[in-house]
């Protein structure tokens, strides 16, 4: 008998964490990845005066990768941040679209996209086909201070994780999924704290259709 899961909450935040830490992926070139490995940090080439995104979902970051062969995204690390500092992010995040179930005008949105130091955009989570799934991933774009807090506080640990990328590419494109499912890190839903999940429109009740 088949057992039918129960969809997932339109918008949650699912992550690899433990009681201080969490992992999110990011993409690079060879000249940003290779001088943040050797130091366990982020240092020149990365900019800091650019927004950058970090994405708590390895699936969505191999849509966005191309599984690690995208230009300019040939290396796949997984940053290991605090909670603290993740969810110092979230208490000042600000959505990357008008909500009008969050902000009374799109001109009061407007203002608080550009006081807000981070941006939080949710968009379609992604299977190991890479096919588009029901539920959101959520994407965090860090900027100006929160950059700097990053890159200076945050971050416990780098790991780089391209020949995994590259080993779960092959399992998939030869449909062993199972197997490609087996070696992808797994994901369970971050214990978000009621007034984050406001402010950034997670949803805890399970949905049908993308939200």
């Amino acid at each position: 008998m088949t057992t039918v899961q129960p969809p997932l909450p339109a918008r949650q935040i699912r992550a690899a964490y433990d009681d201080r830490s969490l992992v999110v992926y990011q993409a690079y070139p060879v000249d940003i990845a290779e001088p943040a490995l050797a130091v366990g940090g982020f240092v020149p080439p990365f900019k800091r005066e650019r927004m950058t995104w970090i994405k708590p979902s390895f699936r969505w970051m191999m849509y966005r990768s191309g599984w690690a062969t995208k230009p300019g995204q040939e290396r796949v690390l997984a940053v290991r941040i605090s909670r603290e500092g993740f969810e110092w992010a979230l208490g000042r995040a600000c959505l990357s679209h008008h909500d009008k179930g969050l902000h009374v005008s799109a001109a009061e949105w407007k203002r608080e996209l550009a006081a807000s130091p981070v941006r939080v955009q949710w968009d379609p989570e992604r299977g190991t086909q890479l096919q588009p799934l029901p539920h959101r991933a959520v994407q965090i774009g860090l900027s100006r201070e929160a950059v700097h807090r990053y890159v200076d506080e945050w971050i416990l640990g780098l790991e780089d994780v391209t020949d995994l990328a590259h080993a779960a590419h092959a399992l998939v494109r030869e449909r062993r999924l199972a197997e490609a499912d087996a070696l992808i890190p797994a994901e369970t839903p971050y214990p978000l704290p009621d007034h984050l999940a406001a402010r950034i429109d997670a949803t805890t009740t399970g949905t049908t259709t993308g939200g």
